[in-house]
Formats: structure tokens, C-alpha cells, sequence
């Protein structure tokens, strides 16, 4: 329960960083937001680590947590080799997928594809983030599978906003199918082609998100 509380927080600050109503820099007040959230600081604190893992806080000793804002260059690097890493870990999948992990990836795609019939936004967020990372284990190289996923966390704030564009999540789930049917043909190229290009879009998509989420912000504060 505890975890579920840390993680809800984490999504609720993280939404909150990502469309400019933290400034770069600004220290985040833990009683404030205890408050806030009607939660103790114990869970707060947890999502806290959980934030600077992704890159989006900096924790200083006896001083606090404070807001880390990624300039859109390095977000667009990242992005850029987030496409690359998903794209091998595909083309290896292809070669080594087993029938036990494609089923294992054809529940995620069946529960997306629910989560979308549903309106639930969340549920989708993680089955599609499942979905990632059974394919990033089926690449049968833990090495390239943990550097993935240790970037896909870097980047989940931002991937999960992407999703939240008008159409997104229906052309994401259409992305999807499309990795899967190449992994069933075993095409190594196919699915290295589908992944690179399903992980670009999303930085695309985000710089245009990015912008109208920034505006908005500044209509607020204005």
C-alpha cells in the first residue's frame, strides 16, 4: 500500500514538474505538499527518490529536494537514443523471443487495448510500459536490457506525457501491434524499424506538448 501511495504521488509532482508549475531550481517544501497530498512526509520522501532517479529532482543533504528541469537538446538526445536502445533490443527480440514471452507481451497489448475502451489512461501507461520492458527481456542481452530500461525510467515522466496528445494513445496502441506482428514473423528489421519509430514520434509529439503545456502554465501564473 505504501508503495502504491509513493507511486501516486510520484505521478501526481511529476505531472506537476513537467508542465511548468515548479520553476528550474525551486526547492519543494515537504510540509507543504505532505499537506497537500494528505499523506505523511514517509511516502513523500519516497517519491522523492523515485523523481531523482529519473533526472527530475536533485536531493542535497540537509537541504531539501529541488526541482531539476532537463533543457529540450538533452530531452531530444535522450529521446534519440531511447529510440536506438528500443530498436536493437527489437531486432535481437525477433531472434530470441520465446512463446512464453509472447504471450506474456500479447496480454499487455490486450490489456492496452482495454484500458483504451475504458478512458483509463493510467492502466494504459503501465501495461504499455510492460509491454517495453518484456521486449527489452527478450532481446536475450541483460545488459542491453537493463541500460533500456534504466533509460525508458529517465524518460517516463515525459512518456507518459506524450500520451496524454489528442489521438495518441489509440496510434500508440496501433505502434504496438505492429512490433508484435513483426516479432511473430521473427523479422529482426521489421521490429527494429516499428520501435525506432514508435519511440521518436514520442519525442516529436513531446516537444509539441511540451510547448502547449508551457503555455498554459504561464496563462496561470499570469
Amino acid at each position: 500500500m505504501g508503495t502504491r501511495i509513493a507511486d501516486s504521488i510520484r505521478e501526481r509532482i511529476e505531472q506537476m514538474i513537467v508542465t511548468g508549475e515548479f520553476a528550474d531550481g525551486e526547492r519543494l517544501d515537504e510540509v507543504k505538499l505532505a499537506e497537500q497530498f494528505g499523506v505523511s512526509r514517509t511516502p513523500l520522501r519516497e517519491a522523492f527518490q523515485s523523481l531523482a532517479a529519473s533526472g527530475l529532482l536533485t536531493l542535497e543533504a540537509r537541504r531539501g529536494a529541488f526541482i531539476r528541469h532537463p533543457d529540450f537538446v538533452e530531452l531530444v538526445e535522450m529521446f534519440e537514443v531511447m529510440a536506438e536502445l528500443e530498436a536493437m533490443c527489437g531486432f535481437r527480440a525477433a531472434r530470441h523471443v520465446t512463446e512464453s514471452q509472447m504471450l506474456a507481451i500479447g496480454k499487455t497489448i490486450e490489456a492496452c487495448e482495454a484500458a483504451i475502451s475504458a478512458g483509463d489512461f493510467d492502466e494504459y501507461y503501465r501495461e504499455n510500459e510492460k509491454f517495453h520492458h518484456l521486449v527489452y527481456e527478450a532481446s536475450g542481452n541483460r545488459f542491453l536490457a537493463r541500460e533500456a530500461a534504466r533509460l525508458h525510467k529517465r524518460l517516463q515522466p515525459y512518456r507518459r506525457l506524450q500520451l496524454r496528445a489528442t489521438g495518441r494513445m489509440p496510434q500508440s496502441m496501433r505502434e504496438h501491434r505492429d512490433v508484435f506482428a513483426a516479432l511473430e514473423r521473427n523479422d529482426p528489421k521489421a521490429a527494429a524499424a516499428a520501435l525506432r519509430q514508435h519511440v521518436a514520434i514520442q519525442g516529436e509529439r513531446f516537444n509539441d506538448l511540451m510547448a502547449s503545456y508551457r503555455q498554459m502554465a504561464a496563462l496561470k501564473t499570469g
